[in-house]
């Protein structure tokens, strides 16, 4: 019965291709949805020039980068729909039979830290990898492959035809129409979509919680990137690029080219040894979006995207 399913996602993959819209993805066995837009390809200019205020060395050498069409989600994936990926209670139908999925180990604190889980509020405090076992969830429950967005493709929608530090122009004073941030979260996420999109019809692509990329992070890493589709996929455990910016930052770090990496203080107060695979502890901050590629990669790659991290001791 599965295969059948994904065979039919799979043709339906096609007309998508063919037919290259936005569309919204219905979760299997449960009643949520993922709404993806669909961002055309092109090139843009990643990273920040040099007279850029506030901008940080690792935003350069600026560099001209072409990207091929893709879906990304609209919101950033909420609590909602990795609930039903965490807990299998929460699906529809209780005896629905896949391959076997790996799911998050019970968490050993809340991991909202209070900040709200119910009514589209962002997932926060999950791993590079339980990032990505989301997305293999979604592919064996959809047939369709998803995978979090490489760092150009981050910045190529997030920037949406822009060339200014922000996708809406020069001036951070705007930034509270758009995001959640130090100056207005009060300390906290907020429910997704509550701020303005950018002219590609994405919401909270600064601030809110900031976004895991799939590329490991390097400081000089626009010195080598390649000019169509780079990505950076050596697989540690750290550092991953973040991208976005989040509740807790000023306006300087939600700038399109600003990146921060990830670091073991992302998982400093985890009592476990091996540390979780699945949770942080203090990163109320970090969530993440999940991407659809036009193409999609052989069997091969998607199972050496989907394996299992490094023991973190």
């Amino acid at each position: 019965m599965l295969k059948i399913s994904i065979l039919a996602a799979v043709f339906l993959g096609f007309f998508f291709v063919e037919d290259f819209t936005s569309y919204t993805q219905n979760i299997p066995n449960s009643n949520e949805k993922i709404e993806m837009i669909a961002i055309k390809g092109g090139k843009f200019m990643i990273g920040s020039p040099e007279s850029e205020a506030l901008r940080r060395p690792d935003e350069g050498p600026q560099k001209e980068i072409e990207i091929s069409s893709f879906w990304m989600s609209k919101y950033e994936t909420t609590w909602d729909t990795y609930l039903i990926f965490q807990n299998k209670e929460l699906e529809t139908e209780k005896n629905l039979k896949v391959d076997a999925i790996a799911r998050p180990t019970k968490p050993y604190v809340e991991m909202s830290f209070g900040q709200g889980k119910n009514g589209g509020f962002p997932v926060c405090n999950v791993t590079q990898y339980a990032a990505r076992a989301y997305c293999k969830w979604l592919y064996q429950t959809t047939g369709v492959f998803y995978r979090l967005p490489t760092e150009a493709e981050w910045e190529y929608a997030a920037r949406a035809g822009s060339n200014t530090p922000y996708y809406f122009g020069n001036n951070p004073k705007e930034i509270g129409d758009y995001a959640w941030y130090f100056e207005n979260s009060n300390g906290a996420y907020k429910v997704v979509g509550g701020k303005k999109p950018n002219a590609w019809g994405l919401y909270d692509m600064y601030g809110n919680v900031s976004e895991w990329t799939s590329d490991f992070y390097e400081e000089n890493y626009y010195s080598k990137i390649s000019a169509k589709d780079p990505n950076n996929q050596m697989f540690e455990l750290y550092p991953h690029a973040i991208k976005g910016g989040h509740w807790d930052d000023d306006a300087d770090m939600l700038r399109s080219a600003a990146r921060r990496p990830s670091t073991p203080r992302l998982k400093q107060r985890d009592p476990q040894i091996p540390r979780s695979k699945w949770w942080l502890t203090d990163a109320p901050f970090l969530g993440f979006r999940i991407v659809r590629p036009v193409s999609v990669p052989s069997q091969k790659e998607i199972d050496a995207y989907f394996a299992l991290p490094p023991v973190d001791e």
